[in-house]
């Protein structure tokens, strides 16, 4: 409750300083600035412009209150877009790492097929041909 008083009485003391003539005094290479005109030296009369009409301020209060809700729903935005882009960040790690480790895999069943087949005395042929079909798997779903 206090400071809307307050704040009112300093718009009030702004507003009567604000009507006073101000000088601005130019002796010697030293500026000045005072209430009346320099008594020797270079002397001019600053026009001090008109305070604001008290709907310009309300008005301006409202412009200043509509940004502020615009800043806050566009930083909710941002922090919404960013935590969307980590879960989708996370997902692409996770496919990626089981992409990789099917692969490891798929490359481990070639070799072994691969080592059934040397070893195959008789059954080379179809030893060979089950290697054959590993390497084609790995390679379909492995191309690099």
């Amino acid at each position: 409750m206090k400071t809307p008083i307050a704040a009112l009485l300093l718009c009030a003391l702004a507003q009567a300083a604000g009507a006073q003539t101000v000088y601005k005094c130019s002796a010697g290479g030293k500026v000045s600035y005072g209430e009346q005109p320099c008594a020797h030296g270079k002397a001019s009369q600053l026009a001090i412009p008109a305070a604001p009409a008290p709907a310009a301020v309300g008005a301006a209060r409202e412009q200043l209150a509509r940004e502020r809700a615009r800043l806050a729903a566009m930083q909710k935005e941002r922090g919404a877009a960013q935590a969307r882009e980590e879960r989708e960040y996370l997902q692409a790690a996770k496919s990626a790492g089981a992409a990789r480790q099917k692969c490891d895999r798929l490359r481990l069943h070639a070799t072994w097929a691969q080592e059934d087949a040397a070893r195959a005395g008789k059954a080379a042929a179809g030893a060979r041909l089950k290697a054959q079909r590993q390497a084609q798997a790995l390679a379909v779903e492995c191309p690099g």
